[in-house]
């Protein structure tokens, strides 16, 4: 378990100087969006590049990538319809809510998992480059899409031009395109994009402790309280229980892979999610509640996990 503890208290640092900064004001009243708005713009639309022109692309294509990615799929898609049909939210909203409710942790947390609790770094990597060259455009378009709902524009024209304005979704095109390619950039090249990359972790990290400056976890008449519950629920139990079934009877898989498969799908939702709510100024009181309460939820989570599978 000297990952899982190692993950967390790397989380809970970065978090901790992010909540001190705001608190202090030593960056300004504004720190929390600019630096969400760096990670947005540079940082991760570089590391995701960087990480695609560097890997192989078949790595994605395994049985952790249907489970881990159709898990999440199906998870998102079940709070859109709950939070549709019975709190009545908008687009935008069931957008980020389906994001926190099934967009795992895959790097901080995931990675150090792998490596030290499960052995092998193989079972994140599916999830992480599925998250960041399909989820993650699929859920941006959808936000900016919403733009054309106050009816402003050319509605067929900026149905395909917004999407690819993006910089995460052209991050990560032009990632697939150069690995599919074969094309290997120079060092000189690779080094600044690694550097920038870098930078995303601790960055989201550090706006997620920013935004927690004064906050109130389901304070009365400003958190959505039902669409956390809901959120917190799908991310903690629905989908790690639905990935244990989808795994073992649908996958035939046991021993360690079972397990494996149902501790990434434990693993709390990424600060990536507070990243993007801050972006489009929607959900983010969900996103920020939700990351928070779901890291702590899945300590214990985990813990049960690898005490009735491993």
């Amino acid at each position: 378990m000297s990952g899982v503890v190692s993950g967390f208290t790397a989380i809970f640092i970065m978090v901790g100087v992010g909540f001190l900064l705001g608190r202090t004001g030593v960056l300004g009243e504004h720190a929390h969006e600019v630096l969400s708005r760096l990670v947005f713009f540079v940082s991760t639309p570089a590391l995701l590049f960087y990480s695609l022109v560097t890997t192989d692309l078949s790595t994605i294509f395994s049985a952790t990538l249907v489970i881990a990615g159709g898990c999440a799929l199906a998870v998102g898609a079940l709070y859109a319809v709950i939070a549709k049909v019975i709190l009545r939210r908008d687009t935008p909203d069931l957008v980020i809510g389906a994001l926190a409710s099934s967009y795992v942790n895959s790097v901080n947390l995931g990675v150090p998992i792998a490596i030290f609790v499960l052995d092998d770094a193989s079972f994140i990597a599916p999830l992480l480059l599925f998250q960041i060259l399909i989820y993650s455009p699929i859920a941006l378009a959808a936000l900016d899409m919403t733009a054309l709902e106050r009816g402003t524009g050319h509605p067929f024209r900026d149905a395909v031009v917004l999407p690819l304005t993006n910089p995460i979704v052209i991050g990560g095109l032009a990632g697939v395109v150069i690995s599919a390619l074969g094309w290997h950039l120079p060092q000189a090249v690779l080094e600044p994009l690694k550097m920038l990359g870098n930078m995303s972790v601790p960055g989201a990290l550090l706006a997620f402790g920013l935004s927690l400056t004064g906050a109130a976890i389901f304070k009365k008449g400003e958190s959505p309280r039902r669409d956390i519950v809901l959120a917190t629920v799908l991310k903690m139990v629905a989908m790690p229980l639905l990935t244990y079934v989808i795994a073992r009877w649908g996958f035939h898989q046991t021993g360690h892979q079972l397990f494996a498969q149902t501790v990434i799908a434990a693993l709390p939702t990424a600060q990536n999610v507070v990243v993007y709510a801050t972006r489009y100024r929607r959900g983010q009181i969900l996103a920020r509640d939700t990351a928070l309460i779901t890291t702590l939820a899945s300590i214990p989570a985990i813990a049960i996990i690898a005490w009735l599978l491993a």
